[in-house]
């Protein structure tokens, strides 16, 4: 066997493997997309996505409210209400938590962000039981207020995180020669450090939009949606609608849907971030 020839038959069997393995990644939202066109005894009866009687009653009934309370666009405007305000204070409180770290040195620095960045091993399913005690003592359970007041103060280390690693890598002889030239740390701060980090805020933009789109284990520990639906955020309505009422194919609809919105913003942070 040839040298050329052993190369194309590595290449064969690489590319093969990778294709076996991707397709095996991708199958489960390929069957979600078939599953959207079965009924509920065909979606646990056959593994193969393609249906056998295909009905389109999951997207014909994907936006009707049921029970008059809540629709998946309700959901979504609920979303929407929490995803705006949410947005914009975990950035703000994420960068000025950021640029403390980065730029300043302070007695316990070293210690305050060992323990910042421990709470980024901690996942949430911990934190549900302590966070839903001290919020209904607040009184703030089944309101908007537990989904939106922890923003306030840099709550999500992982972009206070990201932000930190972009300040240490601006090199401070910038900052150092706008303040040779007059500017004072408010001027250099805002025409030289910020607008070099708007790459960033751009990242850590959408990444808090996808994340709050994606929000259900918060939701139902310490909103479960009330009072009367209006904390009912998307995820939570499409899991419902699929668990709790037993609409499987609607309920795969209804995560198609969001899905698409999801990727829809990412498509819109990539363009953008370009």
């Amino acid at each position: 066997m040839t040298r050329e020839t052993k190369r194309k038959v590595s290449t064969a069997i690489r590319y093969t493997l990778l294709i076996l393995v991707g397709f095996i990644m991708v199958y489960p939202l390929i069957w979600m997309v078939g599953a959207t066109f079965k009924t509920n005894s065909e979606i646990f009866t056959s593994a193969w996505f393609l249906p056998k009687n295909p009905v389109f009653d999951g997207y014909s009934n994907a936006f009707k409210s049921y029970g008059g309370k809540i629709s998946l666009i309700t959901s979504l405007i609920n979303t929407y209400k929490i995803v705006l305000p949410k947005v914009i204070f975990t950035v703000v409180s994420a960068t000025i938590a950021a640029y403390g770290f980065g730029r300043f040195d302070f007695k316990g620095k070293k210690i305050f962000f060992a323990l910042l960045m421990s709470t980024l091993f901690l996942p949430q399913v911990v934190l549900n039981a302590p966070q839903y005690i001290m919020f209904n003592k607040w009184k703030w359970v089944n309101t908007y207020l537990p989904l939106i007041v922890p923003s306030l103060f840099a709550a999500d280390t992982y972009f206070v995180f990201m932000l930190i690693q972009f300040l240490r890598g601006v090199p401070k002889e910038l900052e150092e020669a706008a303040k040779i030239d007059g500017c004072d740390e408010k001027k250099t701060t805002r025409y030289i450090t910020l607008p070099m980090m708007a790459g960033t805020f751009t990242i850590c933009f959408f990444l808090a939009i996808t994340r709050a789109f994606v929000t259900y284990d918060v939701n139902i520990s310490l909103t479960e949606g009330g009072p009367f639906g209006s904390t009912t955020l998307a995820a939570m309505y499409v899991y419902n609608m699929a668990f709790s009422s037993k609409k499987y194919g609607l309920g795969q609809a209804e995560a198609l849907i969001l899905f698409l919105v999801i990727a829809v913003i990412a498509v819109t942070q990539a363009f953008i971030g370009k």
